[in-house]
């Protein structure tokens, strides 16, 4: 968390860094990275004097608000082929590209007796709905059908998959019992290698291809 703490503010100050006045910093952040990017605004807020806007989504939306004029000055991305087509478009600047975390994806549900240690839940099928974000859009989506298609269950579960706009809105679906399972992203479950709550799989990172999650500084910064 430590050099995560240090990269990500490191960029967002340097949107900030040419006026010795407060300021503000449009940040627009992969959803799945909500709740460190809190704390580390409120950092940010305490060390700078300047504050950080947070505007949360799913990477692919947050990359086409970008392109339509958006003001944001620092993307933090929930993969990293994102921010480089930013940059490659103009949109970022290619040389301010840094990895700040790596995502793990995470199958949860609220009830504590519900998801085994194995996953096998998925390879029983007994639920309604399995919640993931949109695959198109957000990386952890992605991320969770290429874990379905690895263990060969994608199709059998297909008509039982809810998409969520974001891997936030995933988790919600879960969260409110509209799923009584999901795949979602560790760090919103998860802290310090505790669950916070309900029971959940550690989907193992060999099924999935690496979730490199990259900050970039963007041209409006």
């Amino acid at each position: 968390m430590a050099l995560v703490r240090v990269t990500v503010l490191l960029l967002v100050a340097a949107v900030t860094s040419t006026s010795g006045l407060a300021g503000e910093v449009h940040v627009a952040v992969a959803a799945n990275f909500a709740a460190p990017m809190k704390s580390l605004a409120t950092a940010f807020e305490r060390e700078s004097g300047h504050r950080a806007i947070i505007s949360l989504g799913a990477t692919g939306q947050l990359a086409a608000q970008i392109r339509q004029g958006a003001p944001y000055g620092v993307l933090l991305s929930a993969d990293a082929a994102i921010p480089r087509k930013l940059a490659s478009e103009g949109y970022a600047l290619a040389e301010t590209q840094r990895t700040y975390a790596i995502g793990r994806l995470v199958l949860w549900s609220r009830d504590a007796n519900y998801v085994d240690a194995k996953g096998d839940v998925l390879r029983r099928g007994d639920f309604r709905r399995v919640a993931i974000a949109n695959p198109k859009l957000a990386p952890y989506g992605a991320a969770a059908t290429q874990t379905m298609s690895a263990l060969g269950l994608l199709d059998k579960l297909r008509s039982k998959i809810i998409e969520g706009a974001n891997i936030n809105q995933a988790f919600q679906f879960v969260a409110s019992g509209n799923a009584e399972l999901g795949f979602v992203a560790m760090s919103q479950v998860m802290q310090e290698a505790r669950l916070q709550s309900g029971s959940a799989w550690i989907v193992p990172a060999n099924l999935y291809e690496p979730i490199r999650q990259d900050v970039i500084l963007l041209a409006k910064g």
